[in-house]
């Protein structure tokens, strides 16, 4: 930094099963491994270790990393913009947990683990909720007591905040626009979309935590709150198997067995009902959220897709943009199937709404607001 020059890449996949995957990427190198990756913490250990190989590593010593930047999914209200981590943003971190479950406590641990892999560096944290800070009271708001909001900050805080942002501006530099409306969909084990109008949030799916929305890997999205007190009240669950319930075995998982899209589509192209019809309401809600946000925007002036299986499932986002005319959306199948990578458009010419395939990229997001946040310390 800051000429984002890229060392080295990679990911770990799967983490938790057996067959976890880790891809580890350098000038000279592109190895994947597969084995098995328990938790967050021994998935970041196998990083560094790979990092710091004799052979196939890039880096001498941990100590020539100056800073580490982390994605944590929730901030609340307290944290608006990225933030150098001390022992009062690591505990602020922790109090969130309980809105974020599936994604603060891995976050926390992966800055305590980089801490201690990683001694001289300085400790950055991006929050996935600062770019949603723009959202409008009337949007944010629960129409539930007013002190609820006042005295405990229960509002919609939003999520998934670097991704929409970087590929927001990434659209708007493509297509060349001063003023615009934008629906960005965000779809991965996490999925999310977010009203952007002139580069501003200003409407999104996930709320308080980021459970509610589109249906997710194993997050059931929304539900009717009379579920809950229906499974609590009258089938004798405890609160915290409802929380369990709806957080990691529902969603795409709990409808079809499967967590994994790549998956899912595999089992439907054999015939799989169960996996078909997950995909048609995977598909519906989506469709549904297009609509509540072109009336949000009086509007809207391209989609773009994101993230893992909005920039690799053709086949969702056939099924999203299937049927869609009436609201000027035009899919071309044929650029559709055929997409390779990069900034694309996949609209049919006579399309009023432009779709576009917009890679995300948060780890060059997270980089940059964390190289720019240290350089003026």
């Amino acid at each position: 930094m800051p000429q984002e020059e890229v060392i080295s890449s990679g990911m770990v996949e799967r983490i938790g099963l057996e067959n976890a995957q880790i891809h580890y990427k350098t000038n000279t190198t592109k190895i994947t491994l597969t084995e098995a990756v328990p938790t967050h913490k021994e998935g970041l250990q196998t990083i560094v270790k790979l990092l710091l190989d004799s052979k196939i590593g890039v880096l001498k010593n941990a100590d020539v990393i100056d800073v580490v930047g982390h994605r944590v999914v929730h901030g609340g209200s307290t944290f608006a913009k990225t933030t150098l981590i001390d022992e009062k943003v690591k505990k602020k971190i922790n109090d969130l947990a309980a809105l974020a479950p599936l994604h603060n406590p891995p976050n926390l641990e992966g800055i305590i683990v980089a801490e201690q892999l990683f001694p001289k560096a300085k400790q950055v944290a991006v929050f996935d909720t600062a770019f949603h800070q723009s959202i409008p009271q009337k949007a944010y708001q629960y129409a539930i007591p007013t002190k609820f909001l006042d005295d405990n900050q229960i509002r919609l805080y939003g999520f998934h905040g670097t991704s929409h942002k970087y590929v927001s501006e990434k659209a708007i530099a493509y297509l060349g626009l001063k003023h615009s409306k934008l629906i960005s969909i965000h779809l991965g084990n996490g999925c999310s979309m977010t009203a952007i109008k002139d580069g501003k949030s200003v409407d999104h799916s996930l709320g308080f935590g980021p459970m509610n929305g589109l249906i997710m890997g194993t997050r059931s999205g929304d539900i009717d709150q009379s579920v809950i007190f229906y499974l609590v009240n009258s089938l004798g669950y405890t609160l915290a198997e409802v929380n369990t319930l709806l957080q990691k075995q529902s969603g795409m998982y709990g409808l079809t067995g499967f967590s994994d899209l790549r998956d899912i589509e595999s089992e439907a192209e054999k015939g799989n009902k169960a996996c078909q019809l997950a995909l048609d309401m995977n598909a519906y809600h989506i469709k549904k959220y297009i609509g509540a946000y072109v009336a949000a925007l009086n509007g809207v002036d391209a989609l773009i897709f994101t993230a893992g299986i909005g920039e690799h499932s053709d086949v969702m986002r056939h099924l999203i943009c299937n049927e869609m005319e009436g609201l000027g959306i035009d899919l071309n199948q044929d650029k559709n199937k055929a997409y390779k990578g990069g900034i694309e458009e996949i609209q049919l010419a006579e399309s009023k709404v432009k779709i576009l395939i917009v890679p995300t990229n948060e780890e060059i997001e997270i980089a940059q607001q964390s190289f720019f946040l240290i350089k003026d310390l």
